[in-house]
């Protein structure tokens, strides 16, 4: 007498594959807190109340550039929920360029203007790590958007069907918070050495 084991259903379902995606999402944005609170405990221990000499203009200028670019692609988000294509576009587009707009700010202006490199001792390497890994999950972010967009402009999304974008949003919106505690660390907190 042989017990017939039932043969489980694949679950092919759209609703399954979002809701299991978006768990894989948060545990990696989870996984990715965690390092990003790592090395916002080595600046403070490594620099106690002291923080890098960096230009203050600079940094409030890249730090209005990120936040601004996550206002467009929040609004990306809602123009592709509402069917609007044009408007998705338009804002993925933007935020795009707001992206590349903080990483020229950061890498090309503010690691230039800099009194000291990256083997300068304390200050250096919590700067550079700092500002690095950040512009690292900016130029990824960047990339996600990239192909999002492209597949926007082929008509891949839908009000009903557009988790991709919810994806790139959720990530970018991360990447913002994370500088959102990153910029005081660097730019605000403590005397300039």
């Amino acid at each position: 007498m042989s017990a017939e084991v039932p043969a489980l259903k694949p679950a092919h379902s759209y609703a399954y594959k979002l809701r299991t995606q978006r768990i894989g999402l948060w545990l990696f944005i989870l996984s990715d807190a965690f390092m990003f609170g790592g090395l916002l405990v080595t600046r403070f221990y490594l620099l106690g109340n002291r923080r890098p000499d960096l230009d203050q203009f600079v940094g409030l200028i890249v730090t209005s550039v990120l936040l601004i670019s996550s206002f467009f692609m929040n609004r990306a988000e809602v123009h592709i929920s509402q069917g609007n294509q044009r408007g998705f576009i338009t804002s993925t587009l933007i935020t795009m360029l707001l992206g590349i707009g903080f990483l020229a700010g950061v890498i090309g202006v503010e690691w230039r203007m800099a009194h000291f490199g990256p083997a300068d001792g304390p200050q250096g390497a919590v700067f550079y790590m700092m500002t690095g890994m950040h512009a690292f999950h900016v130029l990824t972010g960047v990339i996600f958007l990239a192909i999002i967009l492209r597949n926007g402009l082929k008509g891949h999304y839908s009000a009903e069907r557009h988790w991709a974008v919810e994806a790139a949003a959720n990530y970018w919106h991360f990447v913002d918070v994370v500088w959102i505690f990153f910029y005081p660390a660097l730019y605000l907190i403590g005397m300039a050495i």
